[in-house]
């Protein structure tokens, strides 16, 4: 039976076991946080992003969930700056071209601020004349950096990405830095 690990990534942490470089407190690798012998993450999330992280066992099951072609949907909450238009989300809605092509279309929304969000560290940076929003983002695709770059080609830089949702698994009752089994 195929072993899941479902876990909340900090910001700072690398999507990797090990880290060759020199010790820092804004890159640390999965080992300070998981010791379960045997299990890799299905598919990344940048160092700058938060949120789920899906560790497994099962070679087929990684596949599944990393490759683009299996359209595993993700959901994501991105803080970003500025109020995206009713243009905007239709963009992101029909799917926006980016350096390396068009993506497939989104479904997205804007949101509250997510009940029972923990604090970032480091905290996101804000400007006084610049507001911001929550916006949930579904994607099929996995492209490197994808909803920041999507974010952006509709004039809404991310300040905070979170990944909520692979497929079935959530970061529902899962703390920042915690894990369970899936």
């Amino acid at each position: 039976m195929s072993r899941i690990i479902l876990f909340n990534k900090p910001w700072g942490v690398l999507s990797q076991f090990t880290d060759d470089g020199p010790p820092r407190p804004d890159r640390q690798p999965l080992a300070g946080f998981i010791d379960v012998p045997g299990v890799y993450p299905a598919g990344r999330l940048d160092r700058d992003s938060e949120g789920l992280l899906v560790l497994t066992d099962d070679g087929r099951l990684q596949a599944r969930i990393a490759d683009p072609r299996n359209k595993m949907a993700k959901t994501y909450w991105a803080q970003v700056e500025g109020v995206p238009s009713d243009d905007a989300l239709a963009a992101l809605r029909r799917g926006v071209t980016l350096k390396d092509g068009p993506t497939r279309p989104a479904r997205v929304c804007r949101i509250d601020p997510p009940p029972g969000l923990w604090p970032r560290t480091p905290p996101v940076r804000f400007r006084k004349s610049v507001p911001d929003c929550w916006i949930e983002l579904t994607i099929s695709e996995g492209r490197n950096r994808q909803v920041r770059r999507m974010t952006a080609a509709v004039g809404h830089p991310t300040l905070r990405l979170i990944r909520y949702r692979v497929g079935e698994w959530t970061i529902d009752g899962l703390a920042s830095g915690a894990w369970r089994a899936g």
